[in-house]
């Protein structure tokens, strides 16, 4: 598909070159990596439509990649394996893989598959409210049309905050969600302090907020303006 970028994430080198040959022939724009570590840094750089993803890498699995993807980005993903068992599809799906193919496999099926997945990509990837644009699918942020830049934490709750807009969120609710999720050690003013770093990246003015407006005694909720 014109303009569309993939990549592809395999460790079968020989697997990698004949996806990458058949996609570029196809119009896709196409990278690849052969490990878990490679894979992580080309989707946090953002811009792709698609991943494909081998469950099986030589420095970890798949499913641990689809499942750290999921924290900071909805880029579809197609799980690969070699092994085809129900467990695999069902632990690759709970995980946020978007689908799932055993191998080996037809090369018309899965591109049919990946055909529908970016013909569903739509206006649902990316959250809008005010001046403030969201494209989850390449993890970049927008304020009146400029892309502004946040860190991993405040990109995920500022999509957290937007997504449950006029709705208030207690501090207990967002760190369980934003930071508890990775067992990471956080002091009470974990969310006062990332709240105020957004508020300077996003607001016209940080000490009079449009969108995250502090509830004395609860917690904070995006307003939508």
């Amino acid at each position: 598909m014109q303009g569309k970028k993939l990549l592809i994430v395999e460790d079968d080198a020989d697997l990698r070159e004949g996806l990458h040959f058949s996609f570029v022939g196809d119009g896709y724009e196409v990278a690849d990596a052969g490990t878990r570590r490679e894979g992580l840094k080309e989707i946090q750089k953002g811009g792709y439509d698609l991943v494909l993803l081998d469950c099986n890498l030589p420095d970890g699995t798949g499913f641990e990649l689809c499942k750290e993807v999921r924290k900071f980005s909805a880029v579809p993903v197609i799980m690969l394996t070699a092994r085809d068992t129900e467990m695999d599809e069902i632990k690759a799906l709970e995980l946020g893989a978007d689908d799932y193919l055993s191998k080996p496999f037809s090369l018309g099926v899965l591109k049919a598959r990946m055909k529908k997945l970016l013909h569903g990509r739509t206006e649902a990837a990316v959250i809008t409210s005010g001046s403030i644009a969201v494209d989850k699918g390449a993890c970049k942020v927008y304020r009146d049309g400029n892309e502004i830049f946040l860190g991993k934490q405040e990109y995920r709750l500022l999509v957290y905050l937007m997504e449950n807009k006029n709705h208030v969120l207690s501090k207990e609710q967002i760190l369980a969600r934003i930071w508890d999720s990775e067992g990471k050690y956080v002091d009470d003013n974990t969310v006062s302090v990332n709240i105020s770093r957004l508020r300077a990246k996003i607001e016209n003015d940080a000490s009079g907020p449009e969108y995250i407006k502090t509830v004395h005694g609860v917690g904070y909720i995006w307003k939508e303006v």
